[in-house]
């Protein structure tokens, strides 16, 4: 068992640590003040090759494996989580599915922008009564005249609302399949007559993200933007929420790392009682507990990234395990970094001038996206057997 980076990821970790620290962490505060989207920073990231990480070269991609991505998300995120996520969400949730089940056809119209960075695509899972409860969705698809015909509703979408989002592949019934719906997955480029992009949410971290709910009127694609087979959307799903749920786990270690890295600069310049309180066994406690647990889940990422990479054992239920175990770990232990590094600020760390007070506002939704915590726990306890 070999835990040692090899010198290509070496060379990723690196490029994308030192792009955050010089491009991304300086404009992070502005991002976040103002709600404002990085086009800049993601044409940059565009320019290195981070959206094409882990496709492969053939496809226009940077032929590297998905640790090498969840390495690059860490990076990024330990300066600005919206980044990170804007990052995260077009690769694994936007990209990926063309990737893993579109056509040579799909694939030729759309990967090209998509893993150059040019564009952006987004996935439409989550609806106002379907969240966690996936085969609750209401969005309907109908096979009419050669075209589907869609009518539904979207909430929380990722990367959908900015100037360079291409479409969005998104979940409907199209049908029955035995006793349950028979769900399929839908290719619908931005533009189209009926596919509203709405209003942006007000959130309470994440500004640097763009984040729209959907609605489709009589929203007609042609039959050939089916993605995959006919009723295999609920498969395809979950298939790329396995990818995305250990993609977040890497957002959230760069996120508690990022509390780390600051509670503790922070403990050696604060002085009480005639010394820094980096010295107090109190604070000297938590940035233990921080750095410890800060490892542990960046360990149990790295294992589930090089797991759900090997060819064929995307979906094995080791994976899903191992999937649903480090997005649990991972978020909820970057919470607890978020929560001390506040604390060790004292009432500096509930002031915006301080990164922390943004990190603490960024870290809440890590525990509910791509699979709520509670979601994760009934997933382990399935898979247990329990």
């Amino acid at each position: 068992m070999d835990f040692e980076l090899t010198s290509e990821q070496q060379a990723i970790r690196e490029t994308c640590r030192d792009f955050a620290r010089e491009v991304i962490a300086p404009a992070a505060e502005d991002l976040d003040r103002n709600h404002k989207f990085g086009y800049d920073i993601v044409r940059q990231m565009g320019e290195l090759g981070l959206f094409g990480l882990p496709f492969a070269e053939e496809a226009g991609g940077a032929g590297a494996d998905f640790l090498s991505l969840c390495i690059a998300i860490e990076e990024i995120s330990r300066a600005d989580a919206g980044v990170g996520i804007t990052l995260e969400a077009a690769v694994c949730l936007g990209s990926a599915p063309i990737y893993d089940f579109g056509t040579k056809e799909q694939k030729e119209r759309w990967l090209p922008d998509l893993l150059s960075g040019r564009k952006l695509w987004s996935f439409g899972l989550t609806e106002p009564e379907a969240g966690s409860d996936a085969g609750a969705t209401k969005t309907r698809a109908e096979a009419r005249d050669g075209k589907w015909v869609i009518n539904g509703a979207k909430q929380f979408i990722t990367n959908c609302g900015t100037d360079i989002s291409a479409g969005v592949t998104i979940t409907a019934v199209t049908g029955r399949n035995g006793d349950g719906p028979e769900i399929s997955a839908l290719i619908v480029p931005t533009g189209t007559p009926g596919y509203h992009v709405l209003e942006s949410y007000r959130k309470l971290g994440w500004h640097s993200s763009d984040t729209h709910p959907l609605s489709f009127e009589d929203c007609e694609v042609p039959a050939e933007n089916l993605l995959g087979e006919r009723g295999g959307g609920y498969r395809q799903f979950l298939h790329t929420l396995t990818g995305g749920r250990i993609a977040i786990a890497a957002l959230s270690v760069g996120l508690a790392q990022a509390c780390l890295d600051a509670a503790l600069a922070y403990a050696k310049e604060r002085r009480a009682f005639g010394e820094p309180i980096s010295k107090h066994q109190a604070i000297q406690f938590k940035l233990a507990d921080m750095a410890m647990e800060t490892e542990v889940a960046r360990t149990i990422v790295y294992r589930a990234a090089v797991a759900y990479g090997r060819e064929g054992a995307e979906t094995t239920d080791d994976v899903r395990m191992l999937a649903a175990m480090s997005k649990l770990y991972a978020s909820e232990a970057s919470k607890r970094a978020a929560d001390n590094a506040v604390q060790i600020h004292g009432g500096y760390g509930f002031m915006e001038d301080y990164p922390v007070a943004r990190y603490w506002r960024d870290v809440k939704v890590n525990e509910i996206g791509e699979g709520t915590s509670e979601v994760q726990r009934m997933l382990i306890a399935r898979l247990l057997g329990a």
